[in-house]
């Protein structure tokens, strides 16, 4: 199977060099029952990656059973993990089955990991290397024969140092590592990811394939996505459902977006780390594009100290000549868009702004 086979069969969409070399590793390690450790932000695709590795594995045929550790209570982590006999603490009416057993020939894929209390992490290594476990309330042990995948968005590293991760089960989890970058780092990806969930929306609803504007895949191509790939996901199936004409513009997305106004906005810069020359033009180009918001954001802040000093003075202290910033500020988009006839793109570069905040300032304007 190639490489482009493997990811139109597991669902893994991207043509970032970042996502090739996970592919690559994936490819050599699911076959093995290797432990694998999958790092990434909220909303990356861990468990994408996760199912791809058992999909290709020579337990295939067998069940993946997916946990979302940080869902459980603590008090119930164990016993769902393991399972309990009947009668063991008060509310276990009947035997139950923990994940361990369910998956027993399969595959366990533990999300969250970090979130497993330090007791739970005791039991949990000893299944890991002796594969087997004991039920709470049972006086034997039980054997078990499970491939274990584990994710979670924090530094675990971080997390053995501050005592609340146990060091030896870290190191044995960490066999293989895969770490996942956030959709901001690979911007590449986002036109494909847009074309797949398009795609799926159409083909699970029965409708057409929706067209989006080149203008719209400029706004998405800018935007940071602090929720990464579920975030895009989300959006794109959003703007799909609200749309009238199966044709989506530039400001069918904005109003879904989450544009933070905050003068912050410097931490969210990218970092240079070993990039090609067209990473560092594209880096450039959206740390300008970061800049000018956070002018634009100084801009709007001083627009409203202005008005609160207009709106002290009366009527008859105003000198006609004096107008608000904001009133200017409409006036010259008003005339740029006729200078332009209406070539939003156009306007956006005379006006020295981006396009998302010409739209914003449009919408705000009633232009």
């Amino acid at each position: 199977m190639t490489k482009e086979e493997f990811k139109r069969k597991f669902g893994i969409v991207g043509k970032s060099q970042e996502i090739s070399e996970l592919v690559d590793i994936v490819m050599q390690v699911a076959p093995t029952d290797i432990t694998v450790l999958i790092y990434g932000e909220s909303g990356v695709g861990k468990e994408v990656f996760a199912r791809a590795i058992h999909s290709y594995s020579l337990r295939a045929n067998n069940q993946l059973v997916s946990v979302n550790c940080g869902a459980i209570p603590e008090g119930l982590l164990e016993s769902e993990l393991f399972g309990h006999k009947k009668g063991s603490f008060t509310g276990a009416v009947e035997h139950r089955r923990g994940y361990f057993e369910i998956a027993d020939g399969g595959t366990l894929f533990l999300d969250e990991i970090a979130e497993t209390p330090l007791t739970t992490q005791v039991k949990l290594l000893r299944a890991i290397e002796s594969k087997e476990f004991m039920k709470i309330g049972a006086e034997t042990v039980s054997k078990v024969d499970v491939r274990l995948i584990t994710a979670t968005n924090k530094n675990l590293q971080h997390e053995v140092d501050a005592k609340r991760f146990r060091e030896d089960l870290y190191f044995r989890l960490k066999a293989v590592t895969l770490t996942i970058p956030p959709l901001r780092k690979r911007k590449r990806d986002i036109e494909e990811l847009t074309n797949y969930f398009l795609e799926a929306y159409a083909a699970n609803n029965s409708i057409d394939k929706p067209v989006v504007t080149n203008e719209a895949m400029e706004l998405l191509l800018e935007y940071n996505w602090p929720g990464n790939v579920r975030e895009l996901k989300n959006t794109v199936e959003s703007a799909i459902a609200l749309s009238k004409t199966g044709v989506i513009d530039a400001p069918a997305f904005f109003h879904l977006l989450k544009i933070e106004e905050n003068k912050s906005v410097n931490k969210n810069l990218p970092v240079f780390v070993n990039r090609s020359p067209e990473d560092v033009d594209r880096e450039l180009f959206y740390r300008a594009l970061f800049e000018i918001k956070k002018d634009l954001i100084e801009i709007k802040d001083l627009i409203v100290e202005r008005k609160k000093e207009i709106s002290s003075l009366t009527s008859s202290e105003i000198p006609e000549e004096i107008l608000p910033l904001s009133q200017l500020e409409k006036e010259s988009i008003q005339k740029a868009l006729l200078y332009t006839k209406g070539n939003k793109r156009e306007a956006a570069k005379l006006l020295k702004i981006s396009e998302r905040t010409l739209y914003r300032k449009i919408n705000e304007y009633n232009i």
